[in-house]
């Protein structure tokens, strides 16, 4: 069973949170699990994909989408929420929005060339142990690590 760390609301209030849906999009190659990771439009940070709930999509359809959108990636929901983490969105200069992301593993059956951010980020395969190094988000980071879609 995965242990959900902690969960920092940055100082704010509970009604000033807002939910995301992420998608930890993967694939299993030589008996290696690998995650897809793709950089922020603002700062280039790597980051999973991820957005606001979608009217009418559960939570797992909207982080597929997303991963759709933000990586090209044409894929399946493979399960049920692997957990949640905490991050600040950078919403103006001096402005942060202080959110939770649910996490939905979506395995990727392959890689699109033309997707609508193409242009905007770039998209990268690694390790679980490489991907928990390079997000910055330490819960996020536990994710990662103890996600293996290998046991059930």
């Amino acid at each position: 069973m995965i242990k959900q760390l902690p969960i920092s609301l940055f100082g704010a209030e509970k009604s000033q949170v807002r939910t995301q849906f992420a998608a930890l999009c993967y694939r299993v190659k030589k008996q290696k699990v690998q995650v897809l990771l793709v950089t922020s439009r603002g700062t280039k940070r790597w980051i999973v994909p991820k957005g606001w709930p979608m009217d009418a999509m559960t939570p797992a359809a909207s982080a597929l989408q997303e991963a759709w959108e933000e990586a090209g990636v044409i894929g399946r929901n493979a399960g049920g929420c692997l957990g949640v983490y905490s991050y600040e969105k950078g919403i103006g200069p001096n402005d942060d929005l202080p959110c939770l992301a649910m996490l939905y593993p979506v395995a990727v059956k392959s890689l699109a060339k033309k997707y609508p951010e193409a242009g905007q980020r770039r998209r990268r395969w690694v390790s679980r142990k490489k991907a928990a190094r390079l997000v910055a988000e330490r819960e996020l980071s536990r994710l990662i690590l103890d996600f293996d879609p290998r046991v059930s």
